[in-house]
């Protein structure tokens, strides 16, 4: 029977050099652009932005000081978005405690949650923007509670019950 040769050992071959990192600049930063010397495609942004949020939703809030007096949310207007008056009022309690300008702008984008919550969510994000924008009026929205962000959530259901508590009924026998 034949036996099977074994493989030649392989021949060791020569190791290529590494190639060497570049050398680092010693040429000064570039300055950053000022917003004049943006390029004319780019705007200036105009609006102040913050978010709130409640339980699972969301709220993205912009504020432009100059513009028509709209409140959109959404891309629909507020009372449209918000059927029930509890929840309009809801999300306009920051600007009736503080007054805002009667041509400023509020767009919020809203996922995420319940109606009562994305109400909440606007509310908390809009107080934000307020006090971002004038923050001399931080004591007037904390003393009214609307900067707290309310951190209770649903509990998650946990195995061998029904709910995240709720235990199956006992039986005797």
């Amino acid at each position: 029977m034949p036996t099977k040769k074994k493989p030649a050992p392989k021949k060791a071959t020569e190791t290529k050099p590494r190639p060497r990192k570049r050398p680092v600049s010693k040429r000064p930063a570039k300055p950053v652009a000022e917003p004049s010397m943006l390029p004319t495609g780019r705007r200036e942004r105009t609006y102040t932005y913050a978010v709130g949020r409640r339980k699972s939703a969301i709220a993205r809030v912009r504020v432009q000081p100059r513009g028509s007096g709209q409140f959109q949310i959404n891309d629909r207007s507020m009372t449209t978005y918000f059927p029930t008056f509890a929840l309009q009022k809801t999300a306009r309690e920051p600007l009736d405690l503080v007054p805002l300008p009667d041509n400023a702008d509020i767009s919020a984008k809203v996922h995420g949650g319940g109606m009562r919550g994305q109400a909440e969510a606007v509310r908390l994000g809009i107080s934000r923007v307020l006090v971002k924008m004038q923050p001399d009026i931080r004591t007037t929205l904390k003393k009214a509670g609307f900067l707290t962000r309310d951190p209770r959530v649903k509990e998650r259901k946990k195995y061998g019950l029904k709910r995240a508590r709720r235990a199956p009924q006992w039986q005797k026998r």
